[in-house]
């Protein structure tokens, strides 16, 4: 007999260990597991490693799918995927999403150069910005939640530059090289 599905959704996990605990403590209450462990054994139970998982899950408010942690998810495949770019142009590709967000700081340094030209993009060369604009252009372009990195670094490849006291940033005239111009097409051509 195939084994039938049935979707019990759970609006608060805490208050549904907290009643099955007390159900089974009726039944056998020698060495009950605590309401921690329980709401682990739940969350495994359910297909996730451990609370947290669930709880990573919860917060992307994705559903019906199998947490899969950050670094899994995030690893590139070995080789270049386009032919048209070299390997770390490729590589600095693939840290952008499908809407040309960077999804995650690179850890090699020279693939976080060329991600930094695509974020030097987003900047007119023809006004100044305030630390607030620089940081509100920068958060629009990337999911990792670490603006401060990304314009200490602009600044630091000379790309942007600040005043001494930090209050006016300007973006400034740079020529990428045919690498990273490929890169910056493959993006434009993925942002259409």
């Amino acid at each position: 007999m195939p084994r039938e599905l049935i979707a019990c959704p759970v609006q608060d996990l805490s208050s549904f260990a907290k009643s099955l605990r007390k159900q089974l403590a009726e039944l056998a209450p020698a060495e009950m597991p605590s309401h921690l462990s329980l709401m682990n054994m739940l969350a495994r139970a359910a297909g996730h490693r451990n609370l947290q998982a669930l709880k990573a899950l919860a917060a992307t408010g994705s559903p019906g799918q199998r947490y899969i942690p950050e670094r899994q998810r995030a690893a590139p495949l070995r080789g270049p995927r386009d032919p048209g770019l070299s390997e770390t142009a490729d590589r600095a590709l693939r840290q952008f999403d499908e809407r040309g967000r960077l999804a995650r700081w690179p850890t090699k340094y020279s693939v976080q150069r060329q991600a930094l030209w695509a974020l030097w993009m987003a900047f007119d060369a023809k006004r100044p910005y305030t630390e607030r604009e620089v940081n509100e252009i920068l958060n629009s372009r990337h999911n990792f939640g670490d603006h401060c990195t990304l314009r200490r670094e602009l600044v630091n490849m000379k790309l942007l530059e600040r005043t001494p006291d930090g209050a006016c940033y300007r973006k400034l005239p740079a020529r990428p090289d045919a690498e990273v111009a490929a890169l910056l097409r493959a993006l434009r051509s993925r942002a259409a």
